[in-house]
């Protein structure tokens, strides 16, 4: 019998996406009887993308995202598929709380807020963070009617009609800048937070909805109905484990760091198409990279941003390429900081606090690492992470980075030590901003992509930007890649 011939795939990019999808295609394709002959591609000389964990002298400092949520689940799969489960830990249950910042006070956000809607009555209304009629303006949710049918509207459109411009202003608006790092009045709610727009759907009134879920078994309205801080999860010594044993299951010949893919011809099918001469035995698709090289595979996943993809496809699909280059990114800057605990006056008794645009700060929100999950810093100190805002703190200087966000701080919790040490880490364009209309132009992208059989995109730039989002997209191409493994090496 002869055996099956390799299947070579290309996947260009190293980050979380491209490194599952590399993963996962040794994996499926040796259940499946599928040989894989694999190569990744990274222009940077390190693989991880923006997952990055230094450890220093008992402190865990992490340089992009320092956990993930459970409840979805392809980033926990993953870590149990890796023999990563044990090493798992959960916030610490005994500081689960935290603070908006108003002038130097932080105020506790209310119990039961979630992102954008009250799903608990006392808490919001003895909160301190809105006045009486921001209050009551947020109950006229109980009141008010559906919104109107539209194809998408923004998450700021959605919670001022629902709740009124200080819910916006004072919680809605800092805590989602927390995680997209945008302004609320780009962002798409159906791509971004689309259980609220089907609360409202479901039940007229968001509170109503998430306080019906709350009583049902479990409590949870589909895991909306609170802060939900024990669903948070991260290895013990830092998210780079995860991008660690994932290189250790990848074959080390099969990675290629420090080369940059400039250019995707098209093929023998006219760009891999549906139709067109018989195919190449060497492979349909053909990569250039900036080593001067010219190399065949028959698949190729792009674990990139879009606006990267966007040229590479160009040659072949120009309508793809201007779709995906529609896709804006913003960049991400955070400065971790190191203090003996004797030199912090105030107290840290929660795992930080965000900070609302209206507030004229530098900073967008500041973790206190070393009380959110435990062994982030030996006994006797305390770690720091703050997050700056990208048009008013330079990220690609480290030291002015450094030094505002030790004028906030020395400000906001009166430290006026010298730190330890200071990092900052700066990642220019890599946070997918999923703006209004984000999901129709997603349904033309992969539409097109359907005529290119062989090509999978990956990443955070189209179906999620947290790291379960990246993991499934990275699953998905190589799930796609497989299924067409016996068109694309006849």
């Amino acid at each position: 019998m002869i055996p099956a011939p390799p299947l070579r795939v290309a996947v260009v990019g190293c980050g979380i996406a491209g490194l599952t999808c590399g993963f996962t295609l040794i994996e499926r394709g040796r259940a499946r009887g599928v040989p894989i002959d694999l190569t990744l591609f990274d222009a940077d000389c390190r693989a991880g993308g923006v997952i990055r964990t230094e450890r220093r002298d008992g402190f865990v400092v992490e340089g992009g995202p320092d956990c993930f949520i459970t409840d979805r689940p392809w980033a926990l799969q993953l870590c149990q598929r890796l023999g990563l489960a044990e090493e798992l830990t959960c916030t610490n249950p005994e500081c689960r709380r935290s603070y908006v910042l108003r002038g130097r006070r932080l105020l506790p956000v209310p119990e039961g807020f979630y992102m954008m809607a009250p799903a608990r009555f006392l808490p919001f209304a003895a909160t301190s963070v809105l006045s009486l009629p921001g209050k009551l303006r947020a109950g006229m949710d109980l009141l008010l009617p559906r919104g109107p049918l539209v194809p998408d509207e923004s998450l700021a459109s959605f919670v001022r009609r629902r709740f009124g411009e200080e819910v916006l202003e004072r919680l809605a608006q800092p805590l989602l800048a927390g995680i997209y790092n945008a302004e609320p009045e780009r962002l798409s709610l159906r791509a971004t937070m689309p259980r609220f727009l089907d609360l409202e759907r479901q039940h007229r009134s968001v509170i109503i909805g998430l306080l019906r879920g709350r009583r049902r078994p479990g409590g949870g309205t589909a895991g909306v109905s609170g802060a939900r801080y024990s669903l948070f999860v991260t290895p013990r010594r830092g998210m780079e484990s995860i991008v660690e044993r994932l290189l250790q299951e990848i074959p080390s010949a099969s990675l290629r760091l420090a080369t940059r893919i400039t250019g995707l011809p098209a093929g023998p099918f006219g760009g891999a198409g549906r139709s067109g001469p018989t195919p190449d035995p060497d492979g349909r698709w053909r990569l250039l990279t900036s080593r001067g090289e010219t190399l065949p595979f028959h698949a190729v996943v792009l674990a990139l941003r879009a606006s990267e993809s966007a040229p590479l496809v160009r040659p072949f699909d120009s309508g793809l390429a201007d779709r995906l280059a529609t896709i804006s990114y913003g960049s991400s800057t955070t400065v971790s900081l190191a203090w003996r605990t004797a030199d912090v006056p105030r107290r840290l008794a929660g795992f930080g606090f965000v900070v609302p645009r209206a507030e004229n700060r530098r900073l967008i929100a500041c973790s206190f690492s070393s009380v959110k999950f435990p062994a982030r810093a030996p006994e006797g100190a305390v770690l720091l992470r703050a997050f700056t805002s990208d048009t008013l703190v330079p990220g690609e200087d480290p030291d002015r980075a450094i030094a505002c966000v030790r004028e906030e701080l020395r400000d906001i919790l009166g430290i006026e030590a010298e730190p330890q040490f200071a990092r900052a880490f700066f990642h220019a364009g890599a946070m997918a901003q999923y703006e209004v209309g984000h999901l129709d132009r997603v349904a033309e992208i992969e539409s097109r992509l359907e005529r290119h059989a062989g090509l999978a995109l990956a990443g955070n730039g189209l179906r999620g930007v947290g790291v379960p989002d990246c993991v499934r997209s990275g699953e998905a191409a190589a799930d796609r890649i497989l299924t067409q493994a016996a068109l694309l090496v006849s």
